[in-house]
């Protein structure tokens, strides 16, 4: 599992390793069961606090992507999928009609805003 860590991004560290853990585990590239490395290997080959993994673990753990086993580790739990996807939807949606309010209330027509998403779109994600 290779994760990339940008210290000088404005996102914490923690977040960092949520947000990528979390995209593996919906992508299918981590499966139901599969073990991810230890909380202090895991902080060992990133170079970072053993508090700051175990806090992304423990996100993870609390939004259901994630279960533990003592002693064992921690384990990539079953998903609804279609549910992961439908919360990403209404996340989607919050984000989309706030962009809207803000460009009504500059004066950006509809056509303006089409265009600026479909290049967002294109140029793909930032990170």
């Amino acid at each position: 599992m290779e994760l990339i860590i940008r210290n000088s991004a404005d996102r914490p560290i923690y977040d960092q390793i949520y947000t990528q853990i979390k995209a593996l585990i919906i992508a299918g590239k981590l499966r139901p069961g599969e073990a991810l490395p230890s909380i202090r290997a895991l902080a060992k080959d990133l170079r970072i606090s053993v508090i700051t993994t175990k806090r992304a673990y423990d996100e993870l753990e609390a939004d259901g992507f994630l279960y533990t086993v003592a002693g064992k580790g921690c384990f990539v739990a079953e998903m609804d999928l279609g549910l992961v996807r439908e919360q990403h939807l209404k996340e989607l949606e919050e984000h989309l009609s706030a962009a809207a309010e803000l460009a009504h209330s500059i004066g950006i027509s509809p056509q303006e805003l089409q265009e600026m998403l479909r290049i967002l779109l294109e140029e793909g994600p930032s990170q």
